[in-house]
C-alpha cells in the first residue's frame, strides 16, 4: 500500500458524489408520469420490445392454407396440481373457446376433450384473440366469451394450442405442427406477455433511445473512474514486481 495521493482522492471523492447524487434522482418521481428513472426506463423498453415482436399479419398469411384442412385430436388438459374445480373450468373454457371457433368439442372425461373442426378457421379465431390481447382490448376477449378474466380465458389458447403441437409431432403431422408453434410463439405468447403495454416503434423513439444508451455507457465509465481515482488517492495501486536474480 502507497502513500496517501490528495489530489487522485479528491477526484474519487467528487466522481463518487456525482454518481450517487445522479442515482439519487433516479430513484425520484420525475420521469414518465410519475415515475423513478429505473420503472420508467424498464417501461420504455418493453414498450420497444412490444413493438418489434407484432407477427400477427405474417402469422395471418400462413393460416389462410390450412382453412379447409380438418383437425380431429383429442388432448389431455389436466395438470398435476389441478383440484376437480379447476379442471371442469379449465374444460368448459375450452370448450367454449373451441365451439365459438366452429369445432365440435367432446369431453371424454379425466381431462381429456376430443376437438374436431377446421384447422384454419381455428387459428383465425386464435389470432383475432391474440390480435386484441395485442392492442390491450381486453374487453372483446371478455364480450366474446362472456367470461370477466380476459387473461385467464386468453391462456387458455396457449395451454390447449401447445397440448395439440406435442400431439400432432408425436404423429409426424409436421407441417400442421408447425404452424400451430407459428401461432402460439409469433402471436399468442406476445399478446399474453405483454398485455396491458403500450407498443412502441425503435423509429419513433431512436433519439430517446440512443440518449439511455449513451448515459448508460457514460454513467458507467463515470463510476469506473470514480473507483479508480479513490484507489489511487489511498495508495492501493498494484506494481509490477522486480525480477530476482538467482
Amino acid at each position: 500500500m502507497g502513500a496517501t495521493r490528495k489530489k487522485e482522492l479528491t477526484l474519487g471523492v467528487v466522481f463518487t458524489l456525482v454518481f450517487v447524487g445522479i442515482l439519487f434522482l433516479m430513484f425520484q418521481p420525475y420521469f414518465g408520469r410519475g415515475q423513478n428513472f429505473l420503472a420508467y426506463a424498464d417501461e420504455l423498453f418493453n414498450s420497444l420490445a412490444k413493438g418489434s415482436v407484432y407477427f400477427i399479419p405474417q402469422t395471418k398469411t400462413k393460416v389462410e392454407k390450412f382453412k379447409g384442412k380438418i383437425l380431429d385430436i383429442e388432448i389431455n388438459l389436466k395438470k398435476p396440481t389441478d383440484t376437480p374445480q379447476d379442471l371442469q373450468t379449465r374444460i368448459a373454457l375450452n370448450t367454449k373457446l373451441y365451439t365459438l371457433a366452429g369445432a365440435q368439442v367432446e369431453d371424454k372425461g379425466n381431462g381429456k376433450i376430443k376437438i374436431v373442426g377446421d384447422l384454419g378457421q381455428i387459428l383465425s379465431s386464435a389470432l383475432e384473440d391474440a390480435d386484441a390481447m395485442y392492442w390491450n382490448k381486453g374487453d372483446f376477449i371478455k364480450e366474446k366469451y362472456g367470461y370477466q378474466d380476459e387473461k385467464k380465458m386468453f391462456r387458455q389458447w396457449h395451454n390447449s394450442l401447445s397440448a395439440i403441437n406435442k400431439k400432432l409431432v408425436l404423429e409426424k403431422k409436421a407441417e400442421m405442427a408447425q404452424v400451430i408453434n407459428d401461432v402460439v410463439t409469433k402471436a399468442i405468447e406476445p399478446g399474453y406477455n405483454f398485455y396491458g403495454i403500450t407498443p412502441e416503434s425503435v423509429k419513433t423513439k431512436y433519439g430517446l433511445l440512443t440518449g439511455l444508451l449513451i448515459f448508460y455507457v457514460f454513467y458507467t465509465i463515470w463510476w469506473g473512474f470514480a473507483i479508480m481515482y479513490l484507489m489511487e488517492g489511498l495508495g492501493l495501486s498494484t506494481k509490477k514486481g522486480k525480477k530476482k536474480e538467482v
